[in-house]
């Protein structure tokens, strides 16, 4: 799916997967129209656990209106899976094994009567081959007796299981009322290993101060439970809809991680730092549990107007229990429960919404109005740990307005506004203070607000037989952004820190500091050059300032480049090759590393193209790719790399069984939760 989503317009992905949609890593990811949560929140590892075979196509949603939740600055990633839309009876089996894991796939459609129900189930394994990193961290400015400089190095390793199911069906209970029903599970586990060594040295004499090795394992795992039952009314009059919608979700996630340290040596004076390394056990529960309501009422008038409003009410309820557990370094004894260091509280969104849009369409003109209110209570409480309770209440209006001109029979124009807000979800809103790197602690921040974004875009697209183009100019900014915050300070300015030194270590948190600008160019191309031989690509230029209002600042130009060639041959036989780069993106404090990578694959098919066996191989010439980013501030300058192993091949068969009689309906307005901050087929997807 990864590499799927390389081919896609407005859509971006790095060397390490980072995914952003519109520019922005702030976007929503529903499934089957449908919100999922573990994938807006873990969008790298769960699509990357995700078999491309088992997508029929992924859609972007840039200007989403009135109707979507506000959340998600990017917009909308929209994955539809197989078994959704195919009609009738089929079902499809495939497998795919490659030098990192295996995986297989299962769908099926069936229809008796009015009832109609189809079938997926997904499994998937994959390890990770060994990677290794390090770094460095030189202080600047102001040198004391208590300033280090510090170097890293180590590895790591792991492997991963993924796993997805979905039940849907439809009932037509009469040509006007349909009733459907869906039923998903999702999970992922994974396992790691890593070891590290850190070196401290004095900036003022370059005398070694300290030295340790850490032995880390861990294992974590997230879930994803899904129920939904819909409603729809048409009426008499063509277009006309009443929908009512119901939803319940529930994800829970764990994580259970072990720390060692090893070799731990001191300089006189630095002793405070080894003493206070203590072996910890990590083990985290968190949950959300949301019960979501909705009514949908869309009706045209006058042949060229149509109105649009609606009510939604979601309780939303979040969990989080971080616990710690201690035990003296180089001590086989047993661990004891650290209560200063451990946090439980939980987190209530409630939240209503109503939206109100309007559409016009007058021979080559179409517009779009709209307005969305949300009002948000968020009420939190800590069971243990540090933290106050509070509540907070939001009001935030939304507005969003387009405006289209079709040019030719395939040539449109569209000029568009937007505003997005994006509020912290439970994962940076933690307060648990995560020192497992004592040099480097990093912890959230309960008392983050939502942020606002406003874009302005103007798409042009023309769409032929023969030629494909989507060009996107887009201007945005944001002047309370969620941003990651890192300090060079004392550890006695942390709260709540066990046992400070007084030294100086890196701390890292979250805050509504960033006012950031961005202006992109995005170019989707496709030419069917024979009706044998495609080309593609998928460009975007972006240009970025950002900065903290006070002595944070960073800007710069942004490249991403993917394009790539499809050759049908003689007797079912096909041939591609992609390739992609991409330059140094630009953060609040640095810059992260380039990338490039390249792919061949070649198709055979058999039967009508039922049985289909499928070669790839991606950057075969070799093996490891090295990476680089920079963090700064006043005080500090940090340098980071890693190696990885980046070669790839594969090999995946499928067959189809069965004819195409039926489908699966599906109510046209559903409920699609989309307001928390997370992160196709291969001629690509869709954007609106």
């Amino acid at each position: 799916v990864i590499e799927m989503l390389r081919k896609i317009p407005m859509v971006t992905v790095d060397g390490e997967d980072n995914i952003q949609v519109n520019g922005s890593s702030s976007f929503k990811v529903y499934v089957n129209n449908k919100p999922n949560q573990m994938m807006s929140k873990n969008p790298k590892e769960v699509l990357k656990s995700m078999p491309a075979n088992s997508i029929k196509k992924i859609e972007v949603i840039t200007n989403p209106g009135p109707k979507y939740d506000a959340e998600g600055v990017g917009g909308i990633l929209n994955i539809i899976t197989h078994g959704q839309g195919i009609e009738g009876y089929t079902a499809t089996f495939s497998g795919n094994v490659n030098n990192r894991g295996a995986g297989g796939n299962a769908y099926a459609t069936v229809k008796s009567g009015k009832l109609t129900m189809s079938g997926n189930y997904n499994y998937s394994y994959s390890s990770s081959p060994r990677s290794y990193s390090g770094g460095s961290r030189k202080t600047i400015g102001n040198l004391t007796d208590s300033s280090s400089d510090i170097e890293n190095e180590g590895w790591s390793d792991g492997n991963d299981s993924f796993q997805y199911g979905t039940l849907e069906a439809s009932y037509e209970i009469d040509t006007l009322r349909l009733l459907t029903a869906s039923f998903d599970l999702w999970g992922d586990s994974y396992k790691s290993n890593s070891e590290r060594g850190v070196i401290a040295t004095s900036p003022l004499t370059h005398n070694q101060l300290y030295r340790y090795n850490t032995v880390g394992n861990s294992k974590s795992s997230y879930t994803s439970v899904y129920g939904s039952i819909d409603y729809q009314r048409s009426f008499s009059v063509e277009d006309r809809l009443l929908t009512l919608s119901y939803r319940i979700a529930t994800e829970p996630d764990k994580a259970d991680s072990y720390t060692n340290y090893q070799d731990m040596q001191a300089a006189e004076g630095w002793e405070d730092v080894v003493q206070r390394l203590k072996n910890q056990r990590y083990d985290n529960n968190e949950n959300t549990t949301e019960h979501t309501f909705q009514v949908d009422y869309t009706t045209p008038f006058s042949k060229i107007h149509t109105l649009e409003t609606g009510l939604k009410y979601i309780l939303r309820n979040n969990t989080s229990e971080d616990d710690r557990y201690e035990q003296l370094a180089l001590n086989a004894g047993d661990y004891t429960y650290d209560t200063e260091h451990s946090s439980h509280y939980k987190h209530r969104n409630d939240i209503f919404a109503a939206y109100l849009g309007y559409g016009l369409k007058y021979k080559k003109l179409s517009a779009k109005l709209g307005m969305r209110y949300e009002h948000t209570l968020q009420d939190v409480e800590y069971k243990l740990g540090r933290g106050d309770d509070f509540t907070k209440h939001f009001n935030d209006f939304v507005p969003s307005a387009s405006i289209g001109y079709k040019l030719a029979q395939s040539s449109n124009l569209r000029l568009g506004y937007d505003m997005r807000i994006y509020r912290p979800g439970i994962w940076y809103l933690n307060p648990y203070i995560d020192d497992t790197t004592p040099t480097n602690i990093r912890q959230g921040n309960s008392f983050l607000d939502s942020e606002n974004n406003h874009s302005l875009s103007l798409r042009y697209s023309n769409f032929t037989s023969k030629f494909n183009i989507n060009l996107t100019l887009l201007y945005g900014f944001t002047k309370n952004s969620i941003e990651s915050v890192t300090k060079l300070i004392p550890d006695t300015q942390i709260p709540g820190l066990k046992n400070p030194t007084g030294k100086d270590v890196l701390y890292t948190t979250y805050e509504n500091i960033g006012h950031v600008e961005g202006t992109s160019l995005t170019a989707y191309i496709n030419w069917n050059a024979t009706k044998n031989t495609r080309i593609y690509m998928n460009n975007r230029l972006s240009y970025t300032d950002m900065n903290d209002g006070g002595t944070l600042r960073n800007h710069g130009w942004n490249l991403y480049a993917y394009g790539g060639a499809q050759q049908t041959l003689p007797k079912d036989w096909r041939l591609s090759f992609n390739i992609y780069a991409m330059t140094p993106r630009v953060t609040l404090q640095g810059r992260s590393s380039s990338y490039s990578s390249y792919t061949l694959s070649i198709q055979k098919s058999w039967l009508k193209k039922r049985l289909n066996l499928t070669l790839s191989a991606t950057n075969f010439l070799k093996k490891y790719k090295y990476y680089n980013s920079t963090m700064d501030d006043s005080y500090f300058h940090s340098d980071n790399w890693s190696k990885s192993d980046i070669q790839r091949f594969s090999l995946s068969i499928s067959y189809r069984i069965g004819e195409l009689k039926a489908s699966v309906k599906k109510a046209e307005r559903t409920i699609s939760n989309d307001d928390v901050k997370g992160g196709g087929n291969n001629s690509g997807g869709s954007n609106e």
